[in-house]
């Protein structure tokens, strides 16, 4: 009696980092869609900026002082780069409210019974809020244009360097929103991620040359100031788009903004997305 031995093929494993970039794209995508049905969450989100950039062109511009300027014109240009930056980073209370919101609502455990990959589900909530980022990045910069804020006329800037800066923004804002996943990771309630989300937001971007000449600053604050990563980014991005309020610092940070921006950037993505993962993971164990 001859044994028949039927052959079962296996199918090969999915490549990690494949299944990781597909599942990622997907809750991305799940995001986005939500985002689209619900647009008084872009229109809200608009509103706060514009309102920044208004007030504080009219209101303080030609009473505060850019090296040995009190013009207006100086003013505006000077104060957008600080505008742009609060704006993509103030994104991160709205990014951990999300997730908050999302842990609270039983879709994260949804998500956990899935074959899906554990980072996927903060990876794809979080690129989705830098398209939103992005969106409103782009709104903003016309209404800068309105008020007149100008990037270099004097030939000293071009179209890559000027999106440049605003890459580097938006590089700030997708590694500020995973400290907003931590934050939703860590409280009970969307409303607790919201208030704790912008507590810290405030010192970190009013301790800083965003909207005013460190050089009139106390010594000690001048200091925390130029070290500021958010400083770093502002800074970055006046060189680059060649507007005034460039810093004669000693600081490193302020003598390379660039790759002052970039490295802590890059710092605080690796940091805190591995933090918010080891905490997803942790919380829907």
């Amino acid at each position: 009696m001859s044994a028949v031995t039927d052959t079962v093929r296996v199918a090969p494993a999915a490549n990690p980092v494949s299944q990781s970039i597909r599942d990622s794209m997907v809750v991305a995508k799940r995001n986005l869609i939500r985002m689209s049905r619900i647009p008084e969450m872009i229109i809200y989100g608009l509103i706060q900026p514009i309102m920044f950039v208004v007030l504080f062109t009219y209101v303080f511009g030609g009473s505060m002082q850019i090296g040995n300027s009190t013009s207006a014109a100086d003013y505006k240009n000077f104060l957008m780069a600080g505008i742009f930056a609060q704006t993509v980073t103030f994104a991160t209370a709205s990014s951990g409210a999300g997730i908050a919101d999302d842990m609270h609502k039983g879709l994260i455990d949804r998500f956990r019974s899935l074959p899906m990959a554990r980072g996927a589900v903060l990876t794809g909530r979080t690129l989705a809020d830098s398209v939103q980022t992005a969106l409103t990045l782009v709104v903003l910069a016309v209404v800068a244009l309105l008020v007149g804020w100008r990037v270099g006329s004097d030939g000293s800037t071009n179209a890559a360097r000027v999106l440049a800066g605003f890459g580097l923004l938006l590089l700030l804002g997708y590694a500020f929103t995973w400290i907003g996943a931590l934050i939703g990771m860590s409280v009970r309630t969307p409303e607790a991620a919201t208030s704790s989300g912008l507590i810290w937001l405030f010192p970190v971007t009013f301790i800083s040359n965003a909207f005013v000449d460190t050089s009139h600053m106390t010594p000690w604050l001048r200091h925390i100031a130029e070290w500021n990563p958010f400083s770093a980014t502002v800074q970055a991005c006046r060189v680059l788009f060649a507007n005034p309020g460039q810093s004669t610092s000693d600081a490193w940070p302020m003598q390379h903004p660039v790759w002052a921006s970039l490295i802590y950037s890059l710092v605080i993505l690796v940091v805190f997305r591995t933090l918010a993962v080891r905490k997803y993971r942790s919380a829907t164990a």
